[in-house]
């Protein structure tokens, strides 16, 4: 049985990506040349590094909730999966996180990645099975 404090990182993460996935489909909508003098450019920045965080602690979080239950060989291999998955994800946000001025279509690229929307499914087929654990 994961801990409490288990749970509560993984979820917290789980909203980090979420969230900030939401934030980068409503930015990619302006239609924006940049975000330089814009005002969301310090959120938007904020949310990318949010982003990257969740996804960069994702992988752990899920093997500290499974633990050492009795299903735990079962998501070996899908946990690797998700590792490099989260590597590509995290190398697509870089490119953006250190652009001068992001737009909106380069936001959406990222959107559209298929790097980005591997750790989205990973995401959502792991946090479903894991919920047998709880």
């Amino acid at each position: 049985m994961p801990t409490e404090s288990a749970l509560d990182t993984l979820q917290q993460r789980v909203d980090a990506i979420e969230g900030g996935y939401e934030f980068l489909l409503a930015y990619a909508a302006q239609g924006l040349a940049t975000d330089e003098g814009n005002a969301n450019s310090e959120q938007l920045r904020t949310f990318l590094a949010r982003l990257d965080e969740a996804i960069a602690g994702l992988e752990p979080a899920f093997r500290e909730v499974i633990g050492a239950s009795a299903d735990a060989g079962a998501f070996e291999n899908f946990l690797q999966v998700l590792a490099r998955d989260a590597a590509d994800a995290r190398a697509a946000l870089k490119v953006v996180l250190t652009r001068k001025g992001i737009s909106s279509q380069l936001v959406d690229n990222l959107n559209v990645s298929t790097h980005l929307r591997a750790v989205l499914t990973d995401l959502f087929l792991l946090d479903e099975a894991v919920k047998g654990l709880r």
